[in-house]
C-alpha cells in the first residue's frame, strides 16, 4: 500500500507537514509542561500555606482545651465536700484519703488522666494515678513558665505525652498545687482533620533517633510508612522541616514541627502534619483536561493547514519534477511554463532555460555523434546504424566499399594538418559528385578512411566502381598551389554473402582493403583466406602478450670482437621466443608483426631488463662487457623513452649499454629522433646506428646525431670478398665514420679473409658467425672463458685490396 505523500517522510510534502507538526507539538508540550509546572507549584505553595495555618489551628485547639481544663482548679475551690473537711479540721492521712476521694470523683467528671495535689515544695500529697508521682517534681518548671490563674505544659512522661494544667490551691485556706493531666490522644488531630483536612501524627524521638508514635489519625500502614520517611531531629533543633512523601499511591506534602515539652527532655516531641497534594490538585484536573483538548484540536487544525500549505508548495514542485522527467526522456519540444511569480516560478524559468540549453547542446551532440564535422559526411556510428536498418529492411544484395588513402600521413606530416584536412574535404566532395547516382550512403569512418554503401551491387559492379574511383584519382588534386597525387586501397564486402551483421561486414571490407594496400592491387573483394590471416595475427598478438607474462622469451647474446686487439669487446642482445608448441621461434617470425602492432615496446622493455640482469651477472664473475640493445621505430617515437630506459636498467652504469637505432627509424621523424637521442646521450648511454647504408639518411642529419658508432650492414660485408663495389662502400663508410669521430662495427663477419680485410681497412669491431652464433645468455660467460682468437695466417686479402 502506498502512503499519501503527506504521511511519507521521504517526500517533501511529508517532511514539511512533519516539520510544522513537530514545531507545534514542541510548543504545545512546552506550554502544557509549563502550565502543569505552574499548577503544581501553586498547589504545593497552597498546601504549604495550609500546613502552616493547620499548625496554628492545632496550637489554638490545644490552648482552648487547656483553658477548659484549667476550670478543674475552680471546681476544686468550690467543692462543698472539700470545704467541709477543712472546716472540720481534718489533717494527715485522713485528709489525704478525703482528697483522694474528691480527686477521683472530679477525674471521672472532667475526663482527666490523673489529678494530684502537691504541697508548696512540689511534694505529692495525693493523686488519682501513680504517674502523678513522676509529674509532681516537674511542676516547678511549669509554674515558672507562665503567670496567671492556671499554667499548662506538655510533658513527656512514661512514653506518653500529657497536657498538664497546674493551679494554686486556695480553697479553705489550703496551700500547695493542684494539677491535672490529660493524655494527648487524637482528639485535637481529629478536629484539625475535620476543619482543614490536614492529617497529623504526634511523635516522640528517642536520643538514638528512633521515632515513637504518640497519637495519629492515620491507619497503621500509612503511619508506619510516614515514620520511615521522617528525618532525624536533635534535641535542641526547633527548625520546621517540610518534605514530600507518598502514602498508598497518594502524594503528600509534610510539615514536621518540633514542640516544646517537659519531662523526658532527652527526647524530642514533634507533630507531623500531612496534606494531600493530589487532593489539592484535583480542582485543577478539569482545567488541565480542557487545555489538553484545546491543544489536540489545535494540532489537528494545524495539521490540516500544514497539509494544505505543503501541497501548495509541493504541487508546483511535482509539476516541475514531471517536466524534468519529460526532459530526461529527451522531449525538448514543449516549453516549461512558469506557474507563478514566486521562487517556484523562478525555478520553472530556470528549467526552461535549461531545456533550451540542453536542446541546443543535444542537437550539437547529435551532430557530433553522427556526423563528421570535417567533411559533413555521416560518421562511423551513423553509418553503422544505417547499415543495421538496411539489413533489417530487406534481403536485397548490396556492397560495402571501404577506401583508405595512400601516403596521407606523409602529406599530413610534410604539408601540415590543416592541408590534410582540406585534402580530406576535397576527397569527400569528389566521391559524392562522382558516385551520387550509384551510392546510397557515403561516410567517413576514420582518419583517411571512407566507406560507401552501393545498393544492388555484386562483386563485378563493385569492382567497376573501384576502377572509376581509381581513374578519377589519377587527376591530381590542387590545393593552394600544391599538387597532390591521389591513390587509395579499396576493399569490397558483399551482402549477404560475406555477412549479415553490420560489424562483421565492415570488418571484412576492412580486411579486403588492407589486403589491397599490402598487394598494391588497388581493389580487392573479401575472401575467407583473409579472415584466416587476420585470425592468425590476432592469435599471434595474444600469444605474444602471454609469452612475456609466462616467461617464454629468452635472451641470446652474440659476441663482438676487437679486430685489432683480437679480444671480445662486447655483445649484442637478441630475443628468441620459446613457444610451448611451436618450439624456438626466430625473431623474423614475430618481430615485424610486433613492430606493426606496437607490441614491440613491451618486447624492448623486456630485452632491456634482461640485458641489465645479464650484465650484472657477468660483472659478478669479473667478465662485464658492453651489451648492445636494438630500439625500434616505435620506441624512438616515444617521448618518454629516456625515462623508461633509465628506470628499466636501474643499477647498471649507462656506458655499459649501447642502444642501436636503424637508419630508417631515424629518418621517419628526424627532429623527434634527434631530440630523443640527445636525451639518451645526456644520460650516458652509448648510441649506435644499425644497418648503416641500407636507408636514405642525410649526412646533414648524421653529423647532428649524438651517436658513438656505425654498424655496417651485413649485406655489404658478406659480399665484399667477391664484389669490389661492396668493398668500396665498406671502405668509404669506415673512413666517413672515423672522420666523424665514430667507431665502426661490421656485421656479417663469417670468414678469416673478411676479418683480415676489415682489419686492413681500419674497421674497429666485427660481429658474425666467424666468432659465434647467438647463444643463450646463461652460456655466454663460459664461452668467454673458453674463447681463443682464430689463426688468420692463411687469410689473404691482397686481391681485393689491389682493386681498391
Amino acid at each position: 500500500m502506498r502512503w499519501p505523500d503527506f504521511l511519507n517522510l521521504r517526500r517533501l510534502e511529508g517532511r514539511i507537514v512533519a516539520l510544522f507538526l513537530a514545531l507545534l507539538l514542541v510548543v504545545q508540550l512546552l506550554n502544557l509542561a509549563l502550565i502543569n509546572e505552574g499548577i503544581g507549584r501553586n498547589a504545593r505553595a497552597s498546601v504549604a500555606e495550609e500546613l502552616e495555618a493547620g499548625e496554628r489551628i492545632l496550637v489554638q485547639l490545644i490552648e482552648e482545651d487547656n483553658e477548659q481544663r484549667g476550670l478543674v482548679a475552680d471546681l476544686l475551690q468550690s467543692d462543698y465536700g472539700l470545704r467541709q473537711l477543712v472546716a472540720a479540721g481534718i489533717q494527715g492521712e485522713e485528709l489525704r484519703g478525703m482528697l483522694q476521694d474528691v480527686f477521683t470523683n472530679l477525674s471521672a467528671r472532667g475526663d482527666a488522666s490523673f489529678i494530684g495535689y502537691a504541697d508548696d515544695s512540689f511534694k505529692l500529697v495525693t493523686a488519682t494515678d501513680p504517674i502523678a508521682a513522676k509529674v509532681a517534681p516537674l511542676l516547678r518548671g511549669v509554674t515558672r513558665q507562665q503567670q496567671g490563674r492556671t499554667q499548662s505544659q506538655l510533658l513527656l512522661v512514661g512514653g506518653k505525652a500529657y497536657q498538664v494544667v497546674v493551679a494554686r490551691m486556695r480553697a479553705a485556706g489550703l496551700g500547695g498545687w493542684i494539677f491535672t493531666g490529660f493524655e494527648m490522644k487524637s482528639d485535637q488531630l481529629q478536629e484539625l482533620k475535620r476543619i482543614v483536612r490536614i492529617q497529623g501524627v504526634l511523635l516522640a524521638q528517642s536520643a538514638a533517633g528512633q521515632w515513637q508514635v504518640l497519637s495519629t489519625v492515620l491507619d497503621a500502614t500509612a503511619t508506619a510508612r510516614a515514620v520511615q520517611a521522617l528525618p532525624t531531629l536533635s534535641a535542641t533543633d526547633r527548625t520546621v522541616q517540610t518534605f514530600h512523601l507518598e502514602l498508598e499511591g497518594e502524594q503528600f506534602q509534610a510539615r514536621l514541627q518540633p514542640l516544646d515539652h517537659g519531662g523526658d527532655t532527652d527526647k524530642s516531641v514533634a507533630v507531623l502534619l500531612l496534606r494531600s497534594v493530589d487532593e489539592a490538585l484535583a480542582p485543577y484536573r478539569r482545567l488541565q483536561w480542557m487545555l489538553l483538548g484545546l491543544s489536540v484540536a489545535g494540532v489537528l487544525l494545524f495539521a490540516i493547514g500544514a497539509v494544505l500549505t505543503a501541497r501548495r508548495i509541493t504541487g508546483p514542485v511535482k509539476a516541475l519534477a514531471s517536466e524534468a522527467h519529460r526532459l530526461g526522456q529527451g522531449d525538448y519540444a514543449r516549453p516549461v511554463e512558469r506557474p507563478s511569480s514566486d521562487e517556484i516560478g523562478d525555478l520553472a524559468e530556470a528549467f526552461e532555460a535549461m531545456r533550451q540549453g540542453i536542446r541546443s547542446r543535444e542537437e550539437e551532440v547529435n551532430r557530433l555523434a553522427f556526423w563528421d564535422p570535417l567533411t559533413d559526411l555521416p560518421n562511423r556510428e551513423q553509418f553503422h546504424q544505417a547499415l543495421a536498418r538496411r539489413m533489417a529492411e530487406s534481403e536485397v544484395r548490396f556492397s560495402l566499399l571501404m577506401l583508405n588513402l595512400d601516403r596521407f600521413k606523409h602529406v599530413n606530416d610534410v604539408l601540415g594538418r590543416a592541408f590534410g584536412d582540406r585534402l580530406l574535404r576535397a576527397v569527400a566532395d569528389r566521391l559524392q559528385h562522382l558516385l551520387k547516382d550509384e551510392v546510397r550512403l557515403t561516410a567517413r569512418v576514420g582518419g583517411d578512411e571512407f566507406v560507401l554503401l552501393i545498393e544492388g551491387a555484386g562483386a563485378t559492379r563493385a569492382e567497376t566502381i573501384c576502377k572509376r574511383i581509381q581513374r578519377d584519382f589519377e587527376r591530381a588534386l590542387s590545393i593552394d598551389d600544391q599538387t597532390v597525387d591521389l591513390s587509395a586501397g579499396m576493399g569490397v564486402a558483399l551482402y549477404p554473402q560475406h555477412g549479415r551483421d553490420p560489424m562483421l561486414l565492415l570488418a571484412r571490407a576492412e580486411l579486403a582493403m588492407h589486403a589491397a594496400k599490402r598487394g598494391q592491387s588497388g581493389c580487392e573483394v573479401y575472401a575467407p583466406s583473409m579472415d584466416a590471416a587476420s585470425q592468425e595475427s590476432l592469435s599471434l598478438l595474444s600469444e605474444l602478450r602471454h609469452a612475456i607474462d609466462a616467461g617464454e622469451l629468452r635472451l641470446f647474446l652474440q659476441p663482438k670482437v676487437d679486430l685489432h686487439a683480437q679480444k671480445i669487446s662486447g655483445a649484442e642482445a637478441l630475443v628468441r621466443w620459446q613457444h610451448p608448441s611451436r618450439g624456438l621461434v626466430p625473431p623474423m617470425a614475430f618481430i615485424p608483426f610486433a613492430e606493426q602492432t606496437g607490441f614491440i615496446r613491451q618486447i624492448t622493455a623486456w630485452v632491456l631488463q634482461a640485458s641489465a640482469q645479464a650484465w650484472m651477472s657477468l660483472q659478478r664473475e669479473g667478465l662485464a662487457l658492453p651489451i648492445s640493445v636494438n630500439l625500434s621505430t616505435r620506441d624512438l617515437m616515444d617521448q618518454d623513452l629516456p625515462i623508461k630506459v633509465a628506470d628499466l636498467v636501474a643499477g647498471v652504469p649507462p656506458p655499459a649499454l649501447c642502444l642501436e637505432i636503424t637508419e630508417s627509424a631515424i629518418m621517419d621523424d628526424p627532429q623527434r629522433a634527434l631530440q630523443t637521442l640527445e636525451q639518451l646521450h645526456a644520460l650516458g648511454f652509448k648510441l649506435s646506428i644499425d644497418d648503416f647504408g641500407t636507408g636514405y639518411s642525410s649526412l646533414a642529419y648524421l653529423k647532428q646525431l649524438s651517436v658513438d658508432e656505425l654498424k655496417i650492414d651485413r649485406s655489404f660485408v658478406m659480399n665484399m670478398e667477391r664484389d669490389i663495389d661492396d668493398a668500396k662502400i665498406v671502405r668509404s663508410t669506415i673512413e666517413l665514420a672515423h672522420n666523424l669521430g665514430l667507431s665502426v662495427v661490421a656485421e656479417g663477419l663469417e670468414t678469416g679473409k673478411q676479418w683480415t680485410l676489415l682489419q686492413t681497412l681500419g674497421c674497429d669491431q666485427g660481429q658474425g658467425y666467424a666468432l659465434s652464433r647467438p647463444m643463450p645468455a646463461e652460456q655466454f660467460a663460459q664461452w668467454l672463458r673458453d674463447w681463443q682468437p682464430p689463426d688468420l695466417g692463411d687469410a689473404r686479402a691482397s686481391t681485393i685490396l689491389a682493386g681498391l
